[in-house]
């Protein structure tokens, strides 16, 4: 059974945490990584297929017209990620997640409720940060997913939350959470109200500490950590020993190589990134996204990639990039004729 404990772990993260960037962050240093949060109603739809050209796994809705493809909404590549995956999922009833986390519990190393998330596509219905402000409904989830989920496939439950409005409120909910069975608690540092450019309230974490190593938790800290080096740095300043773990979030989805202890420079970040989309089909649509992520917006590529329609001019482009960043040969005469091409 896999373990958490003082492990760096890449964040969950709708569209940025696809199979390129999960393989991009294992391949420099990441310890574990979790999927992009999937709704537990989502799942269910899905059916396993082992796609024998990739080498991969993958949970797909099957179209209901022949002419157009299944869709894709979860792909793994065991390979690399076995002993290391960890499935986010978005829920707000026990019978609905149990039900879906079997669909998917033999292809991945772990099951994490998403209780934390504060945008609308995850608190809609009562999931993610929702579930804050019903903690005997989460408590039920988690309980109902350790004994019919976790204990039969041998496999650990886990849950990421944000803190509270104060202490006394976030150590109450903690303790009740690390009584459910649970193997490991996340906790973003920050109330659901604050943004990412609030800095990180992380005063409570040693009593969540005592509280989850009393129940055989352990515990891994979110919000603001840039990458491997401030990590230990920071779990040194906060008096923590090895067993606290970190997981980076913004900081990945900008350079998945932070979990080197020399990340990439940017350029040969994308590269990289570019490399793995392309060897494993990742959707143009979603590779354009991790460019406007991983590309700063002040270089030439910027906007040389976001004009880009196809892997094919994806890949033109990325090959226009020298070893400094620079750009050997500006491709718009190439892109031109390729929009003029797509005109006719």
């Amino acid at each position: 059974m896999v373990t958490y404990a003082g492990k760096l772990v890449l964040a969950p993260m709708v569209r940025a945490g696809e199979l390129p960037t999960r393989l991009l962050a294992l391949k420099h240093g990441a310890d574990l990584v979790w999927s992009p949060e999937i709704v537990d109603k989502k799942l269910i739809q899905c059916q396993k297929e082992t796609n024998t050209k990739l080498n991969t796994i993958d949970f797909v809705i099957p179209s209901s017209n022949d002419k157009k493809p299944s869709t894709v909404v979860f792909r793994t590549y065991p390979k690399l990620e076995k002993n290391k995956l960890i499935f986010q999922m978005g829920t707000s009833d026990p019978t609905l997640a149990v039900e879906a986390a079997k669909i998917v519990i033999n292809e991945v190393d772990g099951i994490d409720i998403n209780a934390g998330c504060p945008k609308h596509f995850s608190i809609h219905s009562g999931m993610g940060a929702a579930l804050l402000k019903t903690p005997e409904k989460l408590c039920s989830i988690l309980s109902e997913l350790v004994e019919k989920v976790g204990k039969p496939y041998n496999k650990p439950i886990s849950v990421k939350i944000r803190i509270l409005e104060d202490e006394q409120s976030t150590i109450e909910l903690v303790e009740k959470i690390c009584q459910t069975g649970i193997a490991n608690l996340t906790v973003h540092c920050r109330t659901t109200p604050m943004r990412n450019r609030e800095a990180p309230i992380r005063d409570y974490l040693q009593t969540i500490n005592k509280i989850c190593k009393k129940n055989n938790v352990s515990l891994i800290m979110n919000g603001a950590i840039s990458n491997r080096t401030h990590f230990e740095n920071l779990r040194q300043e906060l008096g923590f020993g090895n067993e606290l773990g970190g997981m980076i979030a913004e900081n990945a989805e900008s350079n998945p190589s932070v979990f080197n202890e020399t990340p990439l420079p940017w350029f040969l970040t994308c590269k990289e990134y570019l490399s793995i989309a392309e060897q494993f089909d990742n959707h143009v649509g979603n590779t354009k996204y991790m460019l406007t992520r991983i590309v700063p917006g002040k270089s030439k590529f910027f906007q040389l990639f976001t004009r880009c329609k196809t892997s094919k001019e994806i890949n033109y482009v990325k090959e226009q990039i020298d070893d400094k960043g620079e750009l050997i040969n500006d491709p718009t005469d190439y892109l031109e004729e390729c929009r003029k091409e797509e005109k006719n």
